[in-house]
């Protein structure tokens, strides 16, 4: 066997190993089941396009006939009259319409053949349809009893996949029980030694001279903050008595005026 076809057969075993695992045998049998019945079906369609065109036929044939006796009834007619040339005539056209009949019978008796034999199929074949049916739905129970019972077997005896799960979670559950006692009893141990408080203490310390920095470095910033805003409080102070102090001397200066204005009124009037 060469490497090709040996590897070819290798995959043809996995899949068909695949297909065992992954088959549903319940639901094969529904399928053989409609495919069974699909073919019955096919057989019924089957005899009526047959008794069709048998019908069709034995009209034509029945059509035929009256033409049969359409022309004899002619032929007798033109004896009659002595018109012996449309007498043969008549006639020639009868032994035409004889003819077609002749053959339209032996197409007809075929047909009739066929339809029966097809009849006979349909009774055969609804009666294995049936059979079948029988057998589906026993073969089907009996599935359905077997995989819960394996289902059961499964259940007691642990070989299940949910039972595996639950072993695994078991499993795992005591394997971290056990890490939490052994964690437990290494922090009794060192308590008991004295250890544990040396641990703590040096933690402690640490913790202790980090808040202290932490502390330090919040009481820079907000004294940073409060010098910033008594700077900025300073210069807009500054500005504010700038400012006053200009609209002082403006006001005096505007007074002024209005003092001496006066006095050159009261002068003018004077003279």
């Amino acid at each position: 066997m060469s490497l090709l076809r040996r590897f070819a057969f290798a995959i043809r075993a996995k899949l068909n190993a695949l297909l065992s695992r992954t088959s549903d045998p319940a639901a094969e049998l529904d399928y053989s089941y409609e495919q069974m019945r699909d073919e019955l079906q096919d057989v019924t369609r089957g005899i009526a396009d047959v008794t069709t065109q048998k019908k069709r036929l034995e009209i034509h044939r029945t059509r035929l006939r009256s033409n049969v006796e359409k022309h004899d009834t002619q032929a007798r007619a033109a004896l009659q009259e002595g018109r012996d040339d449309l007498a043969r005539r008549a006639l020639e056209k009868k032994q035409v319409n004889v003819s077609q009949i002749t053959e339209l019978t032996g197409q007809i008796d075929d047909l009739q053949d066929t339809q029966d034999r097809l009849v006979g199929k349909r009774a055969e074949l609804s009666s294995q349809v049936e059979q079948f049916r029988t057998k589906k739905e026993t073969m089907k129970a009996r599935y359905q009893a077997a995989e819960a019972s394996a289902r059961v077997s499964e259940a007691f005896t642990g070989a299940g996949d949910t039972m595996a799960d639950v072993h695994r979670s078991i499993e795992r559950a005591t394997e971290r029980t056990e890490q939490m006692e052994a964690r437990a009893a290494a922090l009794e141990e060192l308590e008991s030694s004295g250890q544990l408080e040396s641990v703590l203490d040096e933690g402690d310390a640490i913790d202790q001279e980090l808040d202290r920095l932490s502390s330090e470095r919040a009481v820079e910033n907000e004294l940073a903050t409060l010098r910033a805003e008594m700077d900025e409080g300073d210069a807009i102070d500054q500005e504010l008595d700038r400012l006053s102090s200009e609209r002082a001397v403006e006001n005096e200066l505007a007074t002024l005026r209005a003092e001496m204005d006066e006095r050159e009124a009261v002068e003018e009037a004077a003279e």
